[in-house]
């Protein structure tokens, strides 16, 4: 199993505006600019928060967005308004766990579900795009009690607007 955060912020550390709203970044460029579809095509799963989720749902035919994954969306709703996304509850790290040792993992979005991945060391690679953009305030990639965890930088690309920085853990831990 590899666990990939795959996702876009401010230069000041924002996933999403204070109302999680990402104007600011369809405003910057689009995703046919960056490697997000080879990417996709080497996941199994995606995992997502409520929020997320309904950022997504505001798209124009959002089913078809992750046509190939099986997509969780961690809510307390028992079903969703988009078909292909099935709602789940409870521990995140638990539930990757669960999803067995021969899957890829990308988590989406916010840092309520990436925080107890990285408390928990199951993240195995960062892919972070830097989009030229100051918010001021927004919602945070990082929710700051992560506590130290040492990543490997692997590769910086350049697509249009957008620095991608990839990163790898480093299995010798903090």
């Amino acid at each position: 199993m590899s666990v990939f955060f795959y996702g876009c912020i401010t230069l000041d550390g924002y996933l999403a505006d204070k109302n999680h709203g990402l104007n600011w970044l369809h405003e910057t460029g689009s995703p046919e600019e960056t490697d997000c579809d080879r990417f996709y095509s080497e996941m199994d799963v995606t995992i997502m928060g409520r929020r997320t989720f309904e950022e997504i749902a505001r798209l124009e035919n959002a089913a078809s967005y992750y046509p190939t994954t099986e997509n969780y969306v961690f809510t307390h709703a028992d079903s969703l308004p988009q078909r292909g996304f099935t709602p789940v509850r409870g521990d995140v790290a638990e539930f990757v766990t669960g999803l067995g040792p021969d899957k890829n993992i990308w988590i989406i979005g916010g840092n309520t579900i990436l925080a107890p991945l990285l408390e928990q060391d199951m993240v195995d690679h960062l892919i972070v795009q830097v989009a030229p953009v100051l918010l001021g305030e927004g919602i945070p990639l990082f929710t700051q009690k992560e506590g130290l965890r040492r990543f490997h930088l692997d590769e910086v690309k350049r697509y249009g607007q957008f620095a991608e920085l990839i990163f790898t853990r480093n299995k010798n831990g903090a």
